[in-house]
């Protein structure tokens, strides 16, 4: 038995364009939802100058934005033939990304930010094409670089974790 579907041409983009836009409006109503949800939050003590309620804020009000562009957007975000395929490599390369940023999490506290930004960064970079002395050279400089400028220019401090005895 055999069925067959006739569309008439352009039906197929009006379909993924409703598709797209009914997307975006639920996760436009979930980022409200969180919003509502973590706007009264007052932590009992506060480290640092914004406080724990500006992070999710921010990141709630930028993903609506661009959820707000993606209802407006006149036409569905379609995939052409020159974007890269999902194909296996793609997919070793996705899964190895959030192996590392996991490994990253566990290893934030004991190692502190510098060496676990480093000891995740290089093979980050590897993993994306960078040659290991540019790898190595960038991740360095960018964690230290990032560290000075949240714990020393924003006053967010982030864990020394091993490089504690450096600090004073």
């Amino acid at each position: 038995m055999t069925f067959s579907c006739a569309f008439k041409p352009g039906a197929i983009k009006e379909l993924l364009m409703v598709i797209q836009r009914i997307f975006a409006a639920v996760l436009l109503m979930a980022c409200l939802g969180l919003a509502l949800m973590a706007w009264p939050y007052q932590a009992p003590f506060s480290y640092e100058p914004v406080g724990p309620r500006a992070f999710p804020l921010l990141m709630l009000g930028l993903m609506g934005a661009a959820l707000l562009y993606l209802l407006i957007r006149p036409t569905a975000i379609i995939h052409t033939e020159e974007e890269p395929a999902l194909d296996r490599e793609t997919l070793v390369k996705i899964g190895l990304c959030i192996a590392l940023l996991l490994i990253f999490a566990g290893l934030f506290e004991p190692l502190g930010f510098i060496l676990s930004s480093i000891l995740i960064g290089i093979p980050m970079a590897r993993l994306y094409g960078g040659r290991w002395l540019p790898s190595v050279v960038v991740v360095i400089v960018m964690s230290v670089g990032l560290y000075l400028l949240f714990d020393k220019a924003m006053d967010a401090p982030l864990p020394l974790g091993l490089l504690s005895v450096l600090e004073n």
